[in-house]
């Protein structure tokens, strides 16, 4: 038992230590305060190249290793006598040592505010909050001074820009990414985004993350079945290549066995480089790739590299148990498809359109069955892509893809955003899920990929990234009292929140009752909540209850309380009146 609770405390310690959002950007308007400070945190905490992450340089400062604290939050420890008499409170886990560093480095952001955020000042800031000059720290400190805050300072440029744009004036331009992966310099917000160098994809620091995502799922499903997965779906963003400089791609690469190969100098990728199979050390995994409508167009380079990536493996003299490509190309080949057919595997949306069409499915309520959601899965992406392949319908070698998958996967590479913020989630990774399941009669694996810390990639269920994500962000007071300083915009977010969820539970199946539950009692029931929806947005209210109720026709919500139901349906009538004597 005492293992169990052990478990349990690096459980919560994960979910507490889970960065979200408090509140919603506005329109030129830079975060001042504690806002900024703790805005200022989550940027600072992986470091930029060279420069520490803020918490893990104070964690150094006093002999700790703050990955191993995040890795084992239960594990028994004590704290430093020096970090304990200046950050007092109880510590008898690394959870706890946790606590006070991020005090700690609360406190020192709070020091360097009260400078004015002068870098010259970092040395003595440290010195006056911990007792002592650390170099790491100090370097962390400077670089919060002389850098990231000056660029989080010039957010209001964001309304200007805009109304030059409007007036056809000229939009500064910057680089696009992730502020909190360590890429300071897409800050200021407001300008001209541009992308990546397309043939520069994977780039070389990407390919080491992707191997580790690879590695880290095929060790999951090992542990899990016992043998290697033979085909595996992923789904592949724009936006998330541009971010990352082409993780998924990497990704890609490396289950079939295939290294990029870069130009020293450029390093552009030439070609590709087939990874021995004594060196590789597992079979070649088959992969089904479901590209977006932006992937499509920015980056048809990169689908040429995964297609010509597909044919080079299937063409390999390997026997087939250790080579799934090619052994599924010789059945297909065997069944009448030639080789073309044989060896395709990136699908997306015919050209000019995007999307996955399963949202607008969801809002008109019109579905029965998992064929239902299937049957939109593959009218919307089954168009093949590749080399001689521009967007060619290809239905039915989707489907004979899908239907060799056993794990469908989507990685997800910042704590920006999450699984329940957009609909594109539930869209293209629960519906591959749904595809799969009303091709086969069975669930596929369901795995989330997490590079948010790009050095600890970690491969987790479905459902797992799901309680976590509700847990630290759904259904945490902190985020909706956040959503609440925002009227209208506020209860919309709330209201989106609870579409997404029962869009991945209609295709994936991965929201417990208990979910279902505590939002109907923390969004609807509760009568602070109620009242501000009612006042801010009551078509939110309306949305949310509707919502809930058909979770609970459908039987997705299979146990509801029956005095919660009731609550709800009278909430939902009450509201309907008031909109009705409103309009």
């Amino acid at each position: 038992f005492s293992d169990f609770l052990t478990h349990v405390d690096g459980y919560l310690c994960e979910i507490k230590d889970l960065p979200i959002r408090g509140g919603l950007h506005i329109l030129g308007e830079a975060p001042e305060g504690e806002p900024l400070r703790h805005l200022l945190a989550s940027i600072l905490r992986l470091g930029a190249g060279e420069i520490p992450g803020l918490r893990r340089a104070i964690a150094n400062a006093f002999d700790l290793d703050e990955r191993f604290m995040v890795e084992n939050g239960g594990a028994k420890v004590e704290a430093p006598a020096a970090l304990a008499e200046r950050f007092p409170g109880t510590v008898a886990t690394a959870s706890d040592l946790l606590d006070r560093l991020e005090e700690a480095q609360q406190a020192l952001l709070l020091a360097l505010e009260a400078s004015g955020w002068e870098a010259e000042y970092a040395g003595e800031v440290c010195r006056a909050v911990l007792g002592f000059t650390d170099p790491g720290v100090v370097t962390s400190l400077r670089f919060a001074a002389h850098e990231v805050v000056p660029r989080l300072i010039r957010t209001p440029e964001e309304m200007g820009n805009m109304l030059s744009g409007l007036e056809g004036g000229y939009v500064p331009a910057g680089p696009s990414g992730s502020p909190t992966r360590g890429l300071v310099n897409v800050l200021p917000t407001g300008r001209n985004f541009y992308s990546v160098d397309p043939k520069a994809l994977p780039s070389q620091l990407s390919w080491e993350v992707g191997q580790g995502l690879a590695d880290d799922l095929l060790r999951r499903y090992l542990e899990e079945e016992g043998r290697y997965p033979e085909s595996v779906g992923i789904v592949v963003w724009g936006t998330a290549a541009m971010r990352t400089q082409g993780d998924d791609i990497a990704e890609i690469l490396a289950l079939l066995g295939v290294r990029p190969v870069w130009n020293e100098e450029s390093r552009r990728v030439t070609g590709l480089e087939v990874i021995p199979r004594g060196e590789l050390g597992r079979p070649r995994i088959d992969v089904t790739v479901r590209i977006s409508g932006f992937f499509r167009d920015a980056f048809p380079n990169l689908i040429s590299l995964l297609d010509d990536a597909f044919t080079t493996v299937a063409t390999l003299d390997e026997p087939d148990d250790t080579n799934f490509v090619k052994k599924h190309a010789g059945e297909e080949q065997s069944e009448g498809a030639d080789e073309r057919r044989s060896t395709t595997r990136i699908f997306g949306s015919k050209p000019g359109a995007y999307g996955a069409g399963l949202l607008p499915l969801m809002d008109a309520r019109n579905w029965r069955t998992d064929e239902d959601l299937a049957e939109v899965y593959a009218v919307w992406g089954g168009y093949a892509y590749g080399r001689g392949l521009d967007g060619v319908e290809a239905r039915e070698a989707m489907e004979s893809n899908l239907r060799r998958t056993e794990v469908a996967v989507k990685n997800i590479d910042n704590r920006e955003h999450d699984l329940f913020d957009s609909d594109d989630y539930f869209q293209y990774h629960g519906g591959m899920i749904a595809a799969v399941r009303a091709l086969t009669g069975r669930d596929p694996k369901a795995y989330i990929g997490d590079s948010a810390d790009p050095s600890r990639v970690k491969t987790r269920d479905l459902s797992e990234e799901a309680r976590r994500v509700f847990r630290s962000r759904v259904a945490n007071p902190k985020w909706i009292t956040a959503m609440q300083r925002h009227g209208y915009k506020g209860a919309f977010e709330l209201s989106a929140t609870v579409d997404y969820l029962f869009g991945y539970d209609a295709t994936a199946g991965v929201v417990e009752d208990w979910m279902y539950s505590d939002v109907t009692r923390k969004y609807v029931l509760d009568q602070e909540v109620r009242d501000f929806m009612q006042q801010s947005n009551p078509w939110a209210l309306r949305a949310i209850s509707e919502r809930l109720l058909e979770a609970a026709q459908r039987g997705l919500w299979s146990e509801p309380d029956t005095e919660d139901l009731e609550a709800l349906k009278q909430v939902y009538l009450e509201n309907e009146g008031m909109l009705e004597e409103g309009i």
